[in-house]
């Protein structure tokens, strides 16, 4: 079952400078199912974000349409629906957190909502224990480190039930020890949970996680395939200006250099599998 689709989506941005239109989304279309896990990928300016403030109408589309559930996000009166069903999560955690309590923070948007008191404490305590902060939801959101921080970002929009994250590069501004605690909490939520998880990152070994990679390039949908398709097609992302896993760099790599890796590894425990098979190829040619 479709749960967004993209349908001839165009947009574009005035020039601050010279006022000439620079288009950021040229006739995109696709769609997401129900319970998926899709990354979006692309280069600084390439329509990524754009896509995301219009999954859950923050902007609306100047040629075609983005249906969320049946609902269509150009309708006004309709547009508190989409946002039940869609939550955002944005790059900066502290942009996000309003309160000086965890707890209270989470609360904010089923207040909002007009959820009734006895239920938002259901709500609260159900999403902090999702994504494994329900130890701190009486501490001061500003003494949590920045994958704690973001991780309460991701319980407040979990407590308003919605079908569907879209997280616009969540881990940008955490340390490798942050992004692990977004990213395990991100999949536990897909897998166990069935939410439907939009991602943006510039990290692609985030990216392997997903279901699907879509790659966007100056507002066209370049390659839309799972991620071992995606990322073999190590050249192709580099022209685009797009990385690739490290573990697949690797492979590509000894590949170039003369050593046959057979299948592209897209992390560490492929890489370590591909290359113990590639060492003993290499050994057994001599006897």
């Amino acid at each position: 079952m479709d749960f967004i689709e993209v349908k001839n989506v165009s947009f574009g941005y005035d020039n601050a400078d010279d006022g000439a239109r620079k288009t950021v989304l040229n006739d995109v279309s696709f769609t997401v199912k129900k319970g998926e896990f899709v990354a979006l990928l692309g280069h600084n300016g390439s329509g990524k974000s754009t896509l995301a403030k219009m999954f859950n109408g923050i902007l609306e589309p100047e040629g075609g349409n983005i249906t969320v559930n049946g609902i269509d996000t150009k309708e006004e009166s309709t547009i508190l629906e989409v946002r039940k069903n869609v939550g955002l999560v944005l790059q900066n955690p502290d942009n996000q957190l309003v309160a000086s309590i965890v707890e209270e923070d989470v609360a904010f948007g089923p207040e909002n909502l007009g959820i009734p008191p006895e239920k938002i404490r259901i709500r609260v305590d159900n999403a902090l224990k999702a994504v494994d902060m329900y130890e701190y939801r009486r501490h001061a959101p500003h003494k949590l480190s920045g994958g704690q921080k973001q991780r309460v970002a991701i319980a407040g929009i979990i407590a308003m039930e919605p079908q569907c994250i879209v997280l616009d590069e969540p881990t940008a501004m955490l340390d490798p020890q942050g992004r692990r605690e977004v990213m395990d909490t991100i999949t536990k939520l897909n897998k166990e949970k069935g939410i439907t998880i939009i991602l943006i990152t510039h990290y692609m070994d985030e990216a392997v996680l997903a279901d699907r990679v879509i790659v966007l390039d100056d507002g066209n949908i370049i390659k839309d395939d799972v991620p071992r398709v995606v990322f073999s097609n190590v050249e192709f992302l580099k022209t685009h200006s797009l990385d690739v896993p490290q573990a697949t760099e690797l492979a590509y790599r000894l590949n170039s250099g003369g050593i046959k890796i057979d299948t592209i590894p897209l992390n560490e425990q492929e890489c370590v599998e591909e290359l113990l098979k590639a060492l003993k190829n290499f050994y057994s040619s001599f006897f």
